[in-house]
């Protein structure tokens, strides 16, 4: 068996590791809507009122 290999010491973790135990951890990132892929996936336009009568009729 190899010996396991030394952790290197390394500032930024242990002063990021040392503000996590006073502050808490980061609260996770929340994602904002993509507006390109909000507008694919709403109709460019309304329905018309036969496009409307006709749908109705075929669902029931």
């Amino acid at each position: 068996m190899s010996k396991p290999k030394k952790k290197v010491f390394s500032k930024v973790k242990a002063v990021k590791a040392n503000a996590r135990e006073r502050v808490g951890t980061p609260p996770s990132e929340r994602v904002l809507p993509d507006p390109k892929q909000k507008l694919a996936a709403s109709p460019k336009h309304k329905p018309t009122l036969a496009d409307l009568l006709n749908s109705s009729g075929e669902d029931q």
